[in-house]
């Protein structure tokens, strides 16, 4: 029960943090959609920040990352490549990368390239047979972890001929190592491209990059060049096929099915159209007075899909109560009851915001496969915990696999804590190959081994030198030095999830106690562990069993109930840097409670990645999170803020700066 209690928390913070970044984003489309300022500097902001004029169109100008005029220097040590490449390349980066050696840029986006050309001549769906050998191996996620891809390579072999390998999407993000996996997987690619299938998963998306770590990790590790590489794997990413048939009985898929996924619609989709989902425009949108169409066309009409439609009418409301607070002056032309720009659309940069066009159902299609997640309960409903595709049912599968004459639906996507998962009568497979994924010793990983019979076989590893030495008691029971402040022993696992909970407690503590004071009538101080549980859930909406976390979360209680002023000291947070004592608290809190909103936001403004924004650009970003937040922020407490991280006093913000000056460290008790 402790196990899934800390399972539970890891997860739900994880798709939280997913269906934020959603909701930011579909905010975004919405600003674009919706923002029709008559501040000239207000819209050039929006108009520079999305603007996608940076994408090529045309993907076979993809030799715009000119690797050609970058010069490999004669006192470069690591591996160097030549095309075609052969067996003993792809040896050389294995024995490179466990040096901790890089690729050159030169010959990374020469790589890129050749990959992109050969991505471009698949279909959609890939087609394998066991015929051609013994078995095909099936890896999930593995995101950025290197150790565990090399833990496969060692124990299953290297891909050739006789070794077929299907890795099932999400190869980047989270980890440290995202674009060593890349190189390795595109370089097998090219040597064996009938042996090795690369299907793509939510994560190889340019908008996601930007949250989760990969974005970052190509700026570090290539600097002048990180942005070229960037923008060829917006090409290479869009080019990945979306599905693989192995003997046209097993369906191999990222995310899953649902109840209108169609393999033979998903087969004519032009996927390379697609950059990010995040971001992608459907042929639906118009502009439309309300007196031209009915209810449910201005539903249809609207930018935002399945999974944003909800949130828009609080979107507008934020956009109209910001502007109020500003003294902004109505846009002209809204139309205040739906806020559907009315006015010509020659006042904005039209072209700035042009990208290529899709039916609502294809995209559909592909954020259903790349996103969803199954469900034990019958029908299809919309994944709320994560914000994108569907929760599908047994039932949904059965229809699926029998429309399509299939058996087995493989997929990945979600971890697990043996590092896979048989559902829907065992005809639902979920394949996780990220060991330790949440913390060392929280899961194990697993890649899957199908021959002509199609049986599945399992193999679990663990990839971490730590891990293995931990004993299971460590890994799942009570190290002496992990204690609650009841003295209750707990895991190294359940203290990492415990202490990522009240992370999250603490960065909400001023709606906890809104919360936990309209519980409490009498003003006495003191709630029920009921009103404690309900008042948590209701500020955080992550369905866990308040209840259940009692033990680890509350120290103590007076005669059966909760002194909950006590209990917010308690899960009060010690801070690293000096300069927060000059930002009014109130501030301080909302900064803890978005850093990743934040992170987003001023990786989109830094068009150029190299971690600097100007003071004017820095206002811009705390504007547009503002409304996405509904929060009133003084520009006297912005310009505070932002005075006190400019360390160097030259008007710039570095933002790697000010994330680490607002990291979250565990409270010191007296």
């Amino acid at each position: 029960m402790r196990r899934r209690c800390t399972w539970r928390i890891f997860q739900s913070i994880e798709y939280a943090g997913e269906q934020d970044h959603l909701k930011l984003n579909h905010f975004f489309d919405y600003l674009v959609d919706h923002l029709m300022s008559r501040n000239s500097k207000e819209r050039d902001f929006i108009n520079r920040v999305f603007s996608e004029s940076d994408i090529p169109k045309d993907p076979k100008v993809e030799k715009a990352c000119n690797y050609e005029l970058i010069q490999v220097p004669l006192h470069y040590a690591g591996p160097r490549l030549s095309f075609p490449l052969s067996p003993d390349h792809a040896t050389a980066l294995l024995d490179a990368f466990k040096q901790e050696k890089q690729l050159h840029a030169h010959y990374v986006l020469k790589l890129f390239h050749e990959t992109l050309k050969h991505l471009s001549q698949l279909p959609n769906i890939s087609s394998i047979s066991t015929c051609y050998s013994e078995e095909i191996t099936v890896c999930g996620d593995l995101h950025g972890q290197l150790n565990d891809l090399f833990l496969i390579f060692y124990k299953n072999g290297l891909p050739s001929p006789a070794k077929r390998y299907v890795f099932n999407g999400d190869f980047v993000d989270r980890g440290k190592q995202s674009i060593e996996i890349l190189i390795i997987l595109f370089a097998f690619l090219l040597i064996y491209p009938k042996e090795v299938h690369l299907n793509r998963g939510n994560h190889e998306d340019y908008m996601i990059n930007l949250r989760y770590g990969f974005t970052k990790e190509v700026m570090r590790k290539y600097k002048e060049h990180g942005n070229k590489i960037l923008k060829m794997l917006r090409h290479v990413f869009s080019s990945l096929p979306l599905a693989t048939l192995i003997d046209q009985k097993v369906l191999v898929v990222h995310g899953g099915v649902s109840d209108t996924t169609d393999l033979e619609q998903l087969a004519r989709i032009d996927r390379r159209k697609i950059f990010s989902l995040l971001t992608q425009k459907r042929k639906s949108e118009k502009i439309l007075r309300l007196s031209e169409v009915g209810p449910t066309s201005v539903s249809e009409v609207s930018h935002q899909s399945d999974i944003s439609k909800r949130v828009q009418q609080s979107v507008q409301e934020e956009l109209e109560s910001c502007r109020r607070q500003a003294g902004l002056p109505e846009p002209r032309g809204l139309d205040a009851s739906i806020g559907t720009p009315l006015a010509s659309m020659s006042e904005l940069d039209v072209k700035s915001f042009e990208s290529v066009e899709m039916e609502e159902s294809e995209i559909k299609q592909v954020l259903d496969i790349l996103w969803s997640d199954p469900h034990p309960q019958e029908g299809c409903r919309m994944n709320e915990e994560r914000g994108g595709g569907c929760y599908f049912g047994p039932d949904v599968t059965e229809r699926v696999l029998q429309k399509h004459g299939l058996q087995l639906l493989v997929r990945s996507h979600e971890c697990k804590p043996d590092g896979y998962e048989f559902c829907h009568n065992r005809k639902v497979i979920t394949i996780f190959s990220a060991s330790n994924y949440y913390t060392v010793g929280s899961n194990r990983g697993a890649y899957l081994k199908l021959g002509p019979d199609l049986i599945p076989h399992l193999v679990q590893y663990q990839a971490s030198k730590m891990a293995s030495q931990l004993t299971m008691t460590q890994r799942q029971g009570f190290p002496p030095r992990c204690r609650t402040p009841k003295g209750i022993l707990i895991s190294r696992v359940e203290e990492t999830a415990y202490q990522a909970l009240r992370e999250k407690l603490f960065a909400h503590r001023s709606d906890l106690a809104t919360a936990f004071k309209s519980f409490d009538k009498s003003k006495s101080g003191v709630i029920t562990l009921s009103d404690w549980a309900t008042a948590v859930e209701s500020v955080l909406h992550l369905g866990l069993p308040w209840r259940m976390l009692r033990q680890q979360l509350v120290p103590r209680l007076i005669g059966g109930k909760l002194d909950y002023n006590h209990w917010l000291k308690h899960i009060a947070m010690e801070q690293k840097s000096t300069s927060q004592e000059r930002i009014q608290s109130s501030l301080l809190e909302t900064i803890y409670r978005n850093l990743p909103n934040l992170e987003t936001i001023f990786s989109i403004i830094d068009t150029d990645h190299s971690g600097l924004i100007s003071f004017e650009e820095f206002h811009q970003i705390w504007t547009l999170f503002s409304t996405h937040m509904h929060i009133e922020i003084s520009d006297s407490s912005i310009c505070d803020l932002a005075r006190s991280i400019d360390f160097n006093k030259d008007g710039n913000i570095d933002f790697n700066e000010f994330l680490e000056a607002f990291r979250i460290t565990k409270w010191t008790k007296d």
